[in-house]
């Protein structure tokens, strides 16, 4: 939606042995789940293995733009847990896209990997996410969160001082999946009430150039759905800057104020949430050592991401 977001590099990891096989092979091994995968350079395309094809996306992406791959032999596993919604598969993707960086000496920064990892969700996998998971996970810093213009990729480190709260997340247990998630639902609900903004108001291309009041005037015009969904868009960038500006001022209390908001809008506008998100996050409301709570990641399960 060409919006703000505030993402943070928590202390999991995923970690990469590689060298070269001297073969046009490239042989993978997934620790943590105990799979194993040989592929030709020659047939690199998608399969049914959703790990693998997050990494041959990324061989591809390199292979496009014009570097000669060779054959590897790679050995990945961590503990970033999987499904919980905090980024497993971007890990996956930048960590590679690092690697192939590194042995081709082709000198992409930061940022570029992060794009190229997001184009590679986009054309291998079928994922039309957003940048933020790729771009935090390669840019990410200890004790900071990045404010990320999705519009330009323009982004500035706060600092993330909690004060006297933790910040905790609370594991749902349930695994989420973007492909059973309606995510690319609410994608195409959100360019249908932005197209319907644009033909009323054509000098408007962006929810970031939109604000309730103008939406509101809208309202008759739209299904019940697509008014939700635009409205959680126009109120969550709002609530980013002023996250921004509380954490500036080390007012942890208006943070976490946000983040329950923001959760209210997930669960019942945007409607990503789940019974049991909702349960915990009503949870952590009852107790009054807990400020703030939401889901985090793409919804439908994962983690809720708690101040405590």
């Amino acid at each position: 939606n060409q919006g703000l977001v505030l993402p943070g590099a928590i202390d999991r990891s995923l970690f990469f042995a590689v060298r070269p096989n001297g073969t046009p092979e490239l042989r993978f091994w997934a620790l943590d789940i105990e799979e194993s995968a040989v592929v030709d350079l020659a047939e690199v395309k998608p399969g049914k293995s959703l790990w693998l094809n997050y990494l041959l996306g990324i061989a591809e992406q390199f292979s496009q733009r014009g570097h000669q791959l060779m054959g590897l032999d790679i050995v990945f596993g961590g503990n970033l847990p999987v499904g919980a919604g905090v980024s497993s598969s971007a890990a996956l993707e930048c960590g590679m896209a690092m690697t192939w960086n590194l042995l081709l000496n082709a000198g992409y920064n930061g940022s570029e990997l992060a794009q190229l990892a997001q184009q590679s969700s986009h054309q291998f996998v079928g994922i039309p996410c957003g940048i933020m998971d790729q771009f935090s996970s390669v840019m990410g810093l200890e004790n900071k969160v990045i404010k990320i213009d999705c519009r330009t990729l323009d982004y500035t480190y706060h600092d993330a001082d909690f004060a006297n709260y933790s910040l905790i997340l609370f594991d749902s247990n349930l695994q989420h999946s973007l492909f059973t998630s309606e995510y690319n639902n609410r994608r195409i609900e959100c360019e249908e009430g932005l197209s319907i903004i644009n033909e009323n108001y054509p000098e408007i291309n962006s929810f970031r150039d939109c604000n309730e009041e103008l939406l509101i005037g809208l309202k008759s015009k739209m299904t019940d759905n697509v008014f939700r969904r635009s409205l959680y868009a126009v109120k969550e960038i709002k609530r980013v800057i002023e996250a921004c500006a509380a954490l500036d001022k080390g007012d942890i209390k208006t943070l976490g104020k946000l983040m329950f908001e923001t959760h209210d809008g997930l669960s019942k506008d945007y409607e990503v949430s789940c019974a049991e998100l909702d349960y915990l996050v009503d949870l952590a409301k009852a107790e009054e050592d807990v400020i703030g709570s939401r889901l985090m990641g793409g919804g439908f399960g994962g983690c809720t991401i708690t101040l405590v």
